[in-house]
């Protein structure tokens, strides 16, 4: 199994949305990005963003596709902003867990802005410490 870690605004809708694919094993909604563990609450003023981890099988799905996912599930042009959620906490982020995955996502990142012809605004950034979010939060849309 590997790991994946995508910001791309709420993480209900963006948790709900990976959880459909074939090859998805497992999926926590957190925080990821900032400093300090403050939840829900504290997660702007702590620099967090909105996040969903994400266990899979590369055997039955690659992180080419869930990138593939990833940018057609928000407007990455968009910088800290996702429909009426504003703040940073809902910006653009991938949070690559090893160089192989970060080369793949710069990549990515590189191909989706020549195909808007636009500025691409999400982050690129090493996988930090994660938390996870409160049990409310989990899988939300399904409760």
């Amino acid at each position: 199994m590997k790991r994946a870690t995508f910001g791309a605004g709420c993480f209900w809708h963006v948790q709900a949305v990976f959880d459909k694919l074939d090859g998805v094993v497992s999926s926590k909604v957190g925080y990821e990005g900032g400093v300090g563990s403050g939840g829900y609450e504290g997660a702007e003023e702590e620099g967090h963003a909105e996040v969903v981890k994400i266990e899979f099988n590369p055997e039955k799905i690659s992180y080419g596709e869930l990138l593939n996912v990833f940018w057609e599930e928000h407007d990455p042009t968009s910088l800290n902003k996702q429909g009426a959620d504003v703040g940073r906490r809902y910006r653009s982020v991938i949070f690559y867990h090893d160089e192989e995955q970060r080369l793949e996502a710069e990549k990515s990142k590189e191909n989706v802005e020549r195909e808007l012809d636009k500025k691409v605004v999400t982050e690129v950034v090493e996988a930090g410490e994660f938390y996870e979010a409160e049990e409310e939060h989990q899988k939300y849309l399904e409760k």
